[in-house]
């Protein structure tokens, strides 16, 4: 009472009226706080039932007669008792440790299968690719199989993705993409596998059975046996932050309320002082440059730099690993198995496969294809020119991709029309 009996009239009052709205926002939080339902969290917890949660996926792994049990432990403590048949499931992962990335490669190395969905999911597998992409809505995407992956099914999957893979190592095999961007992704890493899925959505209760999620979980998974070993699936729980510890204790409306005490002890103590210490001089104020000038410098970089002939070198590899899917050459792909490496494929070598596939299709290609394997090595390679080749590459394999469309359509329909006659006869 004496320190307020101190204070001038107009702080004293003041001080009252914080520390009334304070009290008041206190009684209407403890009042009229909503209680919170679990369930409705957008985390694809297996333990929650509703539309986001995992549930229905965890239940259905459980009576297939497979074994999974759900980890709640560090990822290390795992990677300690890994083996060929170890399957671990990060779902959207809310936080993790760097030692986590550790532990998740030595998984793969010793012959492990990684599923990881979601941008954290992506950024925990090793030599990842992940990055955030303009062109694709946050929305439900019909997402259609691409590519000749182990994971591409007959049909297509519902996917919300919120990020993409960057297509720029050979290994990598695209299953799935949704708006020319790849959804779902497959390469090896060591002797293990890793999967990654823009979004946890085909293991959602509310999409497990829409479309082919449930076929890509199933093949996201790999086989029963590896090498000998049982598959033992692990659903990690702890990047959900489902271990208990004291912190739970301020779960509910109390950090809520905590928050708001702090920010009313901040506001009295700003109003209390602020408005009669101002600045004793003005700030100073930061050159500015005019746009035009920081555009020239940046272009004057990007020229310096052969910018033209990298992004060159990126559109000739994507071109190359397409032509290999559509061609059906292993070497192409650049999968090599652990005693040999790839070979390198120039350009009149990759003609002569496309050639050898398409026939006439690939007529006034090969000099496209020889003059886009130049240019990328070519550092003083101007814009305007690499614009064309990208673009005349692009329209090749928009070409190369329409004619295996069909292709493929007509041998499914060749097959049906043998299935019928045999089923006759």
């Amino acid at each position: 009472m004496k320190f307020l009996s101190s204070l001038p009239p107009k702080d004293r009052r003041m001080l009252l009226i914080t520390l009334g709205l304070v009290a008041l926002l206190f009684l209407v939080f403890a009042l009229f706080a909503p209680e919170q339902d679990p369930n409705n969290s957008p985390v694809p917890n297996s333990y929650l039932s509703g539309p986001h949660g995992a549930k229905a996926a965890f239940t259905l792994l459980q009576q297939s007669g497979g074994v999974i049990e759900r980890w709640e432990q560090p990822v290390s403590d795992l990677a300690a008792q890994a083996g060929p048949g170890t399957v671990l499931i990060l779902a959207e992962p809310i936080t993790f440790e760097a030692q986590d990335r550790t532990a998740i490669a030595d998984i793969l190395r010793k012959g492990g299968r990684v599923l990881a969905t979601g941008f954290q999911g992506g950024m925990l597998l090793p030599g990842n690719e992940v990055t955030f992409s303009t062109d694709l809505a946050f929305a439900d995407c019909e997402a259609q199989p691409d590519g000749l992956s182990s994971l591409a099914g007959a049909g297509s999957i519902w996917i919300r993705p919120r990020a993409t893979w960057k297509e720029i190592r050979p290994e990598f095999r695209t299953a799935y993409t949704c708006a020319n961007q790849p959804v779902v992704v497959e390469y090896p890493i060591g002797k293990g596998t890793a999967v990654w899925w823009a979004s946890s959505t085909p293991l959602e209760n509310s999409s497990v059975l829409r479309g082919q999620n449930l076929e890509l979980l199933l093949n996201s998974l790999g086989p029963a046996q590896v090498s000998g070993h049982p598959r033992h699936i692990y659903w990690d729980e702890a990047i959900h932050g489902v271990t208990h510890t004291q912190w739970d204790y301020v779960s509910g409306p109390t950090w809520p309320l905590l928050s708001l005490g702090a920010l009313g002890l901040a506001l009295l103590t700003i109003f209390s002082f602020s408005r009669r210490s101002g600045p004793v001089r003005a700030l100073p104020q930061a050159p500015r440059t005019t746009p035009i000038k920081f555009l020239d410098a940046l272009g004057a970089l990007y020229r310096s730099t052969g910018a033209a002939s990298t992004a060159m070198q990126i559109a000739w590899e994507r071109f190359r690993t397409q032509a290999s899917l559509f061609t059906g050459q292993p070497a192409l792909r650049g999968t090599a198995s652990s005693q040999s490496h790839t070979r390198h494929i120039d350009a009149s070598q990759l003609y002569a496969a496309i050639h050898s596939r398409f026939g006439a299709i690939a007529a006034g290609m090969e000099e496209d294809l020889i003059e886009a394997e130049e240019a990328c090595s070519n550092d003083s390679l101007k814009p305007r020119d690499a614009l064309r080749l990208i673009q005349s590459l692009r329209r090749h394999e928009e070409t190369l991709r329409t004619v295996s469309s069909h292709a493929q359509s007509r041998s499914k329909v060749g097959a049906s029309a043998i299935s019928g006659v045999t089923l006759g006869a």
